[in-house]
């Protein structure tokens, strides 16, 4: 009995020594595992009670345990205080780091994207528009049918439509959705554009892509006629290709939500006899436009005999494509630095 409590006593000294010398949480584990692992010092101690009497147990059980709890807690909070001067040195270290400071060594550039979105919010809030969002998951009411495309309608199998698991969610396949949910909640005058991501089931090619960027614009208001839409578009193009003289064509085309619809295309703004970009015809399809129809009109409350207007949509990929020489709309979510380094 004596000599065991000896050994206690030189246990409860070590382990105070060498937690006192640890300084990191690897030997703090090293000591845990010394004292109180399965094959440590205290359970060495604790096989030979089995030799004691029932008294001698019953005197020296609590005190093994006292010092188990003992070492356990004090491993505890010495492992917490270390901690914490590791949190509080580097608190230390960088409280004076400034994250707006300029460092000239580090890579980066806008995407093309975000340059032609912002020479697009120019444009059209210099002429008067407001910039508006919508949500990306939308219902069918949305995307289809206040849009004039009811259930089992033809245009429906032209979009490659995302379909959820949620009965009558969908990802949207235009940003003409947007429309539709401006003009719910305002009254005429309104004239907004809204850029956004948009998706459809298609295969991923040269140009095509599952998910790409598209602009959508209308204007509602009294009076207002297909010179307003086609003034409109071409003041549009004429900025983004920096060409003044450029000119539009327009032919008619079919899309349920406007009467007549309108497939407009610029003057291809690189060549005057033709070229590769153009396919030799000095002609680039741009957009699909018309008037509001009447039925989308009255959808959202808006009445058809008092107002009118007109709304157009195309691709920002394709938009950057023409403007900047790209070949592959791939390149565009591209995440290899060299080629982001030369769309930037």
């Amino acid at each position: 009995m004596n000599s065991l409590t000896t050994t206690l006593e030189q246990l409860k000294k070590s382990f105070h020594l060498a937690l006192e010398k640890a300084s990191d949480a690897d030997q703090i584990e090293e000591i845990r595992i010394a004292f109180l692992g399965r094959n440590g010092h205290i359970a060495a101690i604790m096989d030979q009670l089995k030799e004691l009497s029932l008294e001698d147990k019953r005197s020296f059980g609590p005190l093994v345990n006292e010092f188990k709890t003992m070492a356990q807690d004090a491993l505890n909070n010495k492992k917490s205080r270390l901690e914490h001067e590791v949190i509080t040195q580097k608190l230390q270290t960088f409280k004076d780091f400034d994250v707006s400071a300029y460092t000239s060594h580090i890579p980066g550039s806008l995407h093309v994207y975000t340059h032609l979105i912002r020479k697009i919010q120019d444009i059209f809030i210099s002429m008067g528009y407001q910039e508006a969002q919508g949500p990306e998951v939308e219902t069918d009411y949305y995307n289809f049918g206040a849009l004039n495309i009811p259930d089992n309608h033809p245009a429906r199998d032209t979009h490659d439509t995302f379909w959820l698991t949620t009965p009558g969610l969908l990802m949207r396949t235009h940003t003409s959705t947007v429309q539709i949910r401006t003009m719910e909640n305002s009254q005429p005058p309104i004239a907004i554009f809204a850029p956004g991501r948009t998706f459809r089931n298609e295969a991923t090619d040269a140009t095509h892509d599952f998910q790409f960027m598209q602009v959508e614009g209308f204007l509602i208001d009294t009076d207002i006629s297909i010179s307003h839409l086609l003034a409109t578009v071409q003041v549009f193009l004429q900025e983004v290709f920096e060409r003044k003289d450029l000119n539009i064509r327009v032919l008619p085309d079919f899309f349920p939500f406007v009467e007549p619809g309108l497939q407009i295309s610029a003057q291809c703004p690189f060549c005057s006899s033709g070229c590769s970009i153009c396919k030799k015809t000095g002609w680039i399809e741009i957009m699909g436009a018309g008037m509001v129809h009447p039925n989308v009109l009255k959808a959202t409350g808006i009445d058809p005999e008092k107002y009118s207007g007109f709304a157009f949509g195309f691709g920002l990929a394709r938009l950057a494509m023409i403007k900047y020489g790209i070949h592959d709309i791939r390149l565009l979510n591209s995440t290899q630095i060299e080629v982001l380094e030369q769309l930037g």
